[in-house]
């Protein structure tokens, strides 16, 4: 396969799953402010600040408010990772492997393209109902999850985009755990309360990992949360079953069954071991907003090292 066919199979990936997350991310705090009790004032700026954006945010904004955060992060022309320009992005890759894929996902990606650029029905549903756009954007995407599980061969073409979906998924279910840390930041004393627990409850409703949370934990328990996403192995948006899922595709490409054979390969192995051989204890006691940022660096990495092995002096449209 050629280089730049993998990149574009890979940043197509990437950038459908981050316009999903964005659309969960959004949706974290939609869930809290139906959850807490009236009066008690809304967080959105720690939205901001786990997506990487808000020194761009602080240039384009005068105030943090709810409209101004979901604007920024759903659909501003001016950021770059607002789900409107993901998906964007998406389709202009997809266009460039349109041989690649199927008749099927070239209409689900230009279906998903057509609704979010039509203005006019966004800005509706962004002054009146933002929650129905989101909803509409997560299951865009999970549909087409579905499309391509159903039409694509299994062969280094889905090896790379497993590789970018998975990717980054383990990088949004850390910020999404991040976004809480940012929550507590102000009033550790919450710590506990009723509040924190409805926060936690929120947030895992948010990655639709509340139900299988609960039946293998049953009560909302903190250390049993960050465990259950972030060392789960069987849970599809748990941080460690996404860079299992990872280096089975990077290992699916290279041929290789042991060790590595790629720098790539080296690092996926690598911080899959932090993540495998730790203890949740040892993750709270370290400070949990460290580890994650250390898990984030490691992801960039990652995708570093894959961008440098697999495709290297292409031009990316990412």
């Amino acid at each position: 396969m050629l280089s730049r066919t993998a990149n574009s199979i890979y940043w197509m990936s990437r950038y459908l799953e981050r316009a999903e997350n964005y659309a969960r991310f959004i949706d974290v705090n939609f869930n809290l402010s139906l959850e807490l009790a009236p009066g008690f004032p809304e967080q959105w700026k720690p939205l901001v600040i786990t997506t990487g954006g808000w020194p761009l945010y602080d240039k384009l904004y005068d105030t943090v408010s709810k409209s101004n955060v979901v604007d920024f992060l759903a659909l501003h022309k001016k950021n770059p990772n607002s789900i409107r320009n993901c998906i964007i992005q998406a389709r202009e890759n997809a266009r460039q492997i349109r041989p690649e894929i199927t008749k099927e996902v070239w209409e689900q990606v230009n279906a998903l393209y057509h609704y979010i650029t039509n203005e006019d029905l966004v800005n509706d549903l962004m002054q009146n109902e933002p929650r129905t756009l989101l909803n509409e954007i997560k299951k865009g995407c999970q549909l087409l999850y579905g499309i391509f599980d159903a039409t694509i061969s299994r062969n280094e073409g889905w090896n790379f985009r497993i590789a970018g979906k998975y990717l980054e998924r383990a990088d949004k279910t850390s910020r999404v755990l991040d976004v809480k840390y940012h929550y507590l930041l102000p009033n550790t004393k919450s710590v506990g309360s009723t509040v924190d627990l409805i926060q936690w409850g929120a947030l895992l409703k948010s990655v639709s990992a509340y139900d299988m949370y609960r039946k293998t934990f049953g009560t909302i328990q903190t250390h049993d949360i960050v465990a259950f996403l972030l060392l789960d192995r069987q849970f599809a948006r748990s941080v460690l079953h996404c860079l299992i899922a990872v280096q089975q595709a990077l290992h699916d490409i290279s041929g290789n069954r042991a060790g590595y054979s790629n720098e790539a390969e080296r690092r996926i192995g690598r911080l899959r071991s932090l993540l495998e051989y730790r203890k949740i204890e040892e993750v709270i006691g370290e400070g949990l907003h460290e580890f994650i940022d250390d898990v984030q660096v490691n992801i960039n990495q990652i995708n570093d090292a894959i961008s440098e092995t697999f495709f290297f002096n292409e031009e990316a449209i990412h």
